[in-house]
């Protein structure tokens, strides 16, 4: 398996107005943006052949990964790591309307082909630890079995995602019986929440191309899920790591000072500075 499918046509509407001119996923964990974590992973787990759907707005992610010589012999001057992305190769593809994840993922079938392949979704940024990629291409590559990577959620807080009702098959495995899209607390068969990463069959793309719109008027891509799994039977991963859902407020925060406590250079500072802040708010 090398290849990975990056949706990144958002609007960043919950960031407004800092994603007036700037995608979210450029903005920054300390010193990186966020959709380097994610491309990191994908590297990570050996997937070299990234195809990321955009849209317009996002015309900076592709700057981002086009690395000019200059600016890399800058870098080597000034004794700073050059990113080693040379492996990788950079496709992109346009989304002209908001029409949902599972719009996005069909996209990319003339990229993908025949071949088995990943999706990753940034705004999740998953810390390990097992790389969770690395760890769902392994498991696919073994069983045959599509994978998508799961964690569990407060019950009050189900109905902002798909949810799985699974049957435990192993550790942190469990055997998919179905998905839901968004369901209300009182009808979620779990508390299991999909999180950004899929690996899937190549057998994905006939199920989305004649697919109606779901839940949100979108087309879904849970929806597809659900239908291949009754061809294909799912494992679901439940990640052991840290998962930040970046694309909201409160996770980009705390994302942020996790990170900025782990960092090699800042972190013993931030950490003391953190403390006396911590100090002065309980004061308060």
């Amino acid at each position: 398996m090398r290849k990975i499918v990056i949706p990144v046509a958002g609007l960043g509407t919950r960031f407004w107005p800092a994603t007036a001119a700037l995608p979210k996923e450029m903005l920054p964990l300390v010193d990186r943006p966020v959709i380097d974590y994610g491309v990191d992973e994908a590297h990570a787990a050996g997937l070299d052949d990234l195809l990321l759907i955009t849209s317009r707005a996002k015309r900076a992610i592709e700057d981002h990964f086009d690395l000019p010589p200059e600016v890399a012999r800058g870098f080597r001057e000034r004794g700073l790591s050059v990113p080693d992305r040379q492996q990788l190769r950079f496709h992109f593809v346009r989304q002209n309307s908001p029409a949902g994840l599972g719009h996005a993922v069909a996209l990319s079938a003339p990229h993908v082909g025949s071949e088995p392949f990943a999706v990753l979704l940034p705004d999740d940024v998953l810390v390990g630890p097992p790389s969770c990629l690395a760890e769902m291409v392994r498991l696919y590559e073994t069983t045959g079995r599509p994978v998508v990577c799961v964690r569990r959620v407060p019950t009050a807080l189900v109905s902002s995602y798909g949810i799985i009702d699974a049957q435990a098959a192993g550790e942190h495995l469990y055997d998919v019986a179905d998905l839901v899209e968004k369901p209300a607390p009182e009808d979620a068969p779990s508390n299991l929440a999909v999180v950004g990463r899929y690996v899937l069959p190549p057998e994905i793309f006939p199920l989305l191309s004649g697919q109606e719109c779901g839940v949100a008027g979108e087309i879904q891509l849970t929806d597809a899920l659900r239908r291949l799994n009754r061809q294909r039977p799912f494992l679901a991963y439940e990640f052991p790591g840290r998962v930040y859902d970046t694309g909201s407020k409160l996770g980009f925060l705390q994302a942020t000072v996790d990170i900025a406590l782990e960092h090699p250079t800042l972190g013993t500072d931030f950490r003391a500075w953190l403390s006396a802040a911590a100090e002065r708010v309980a004061a308060d």
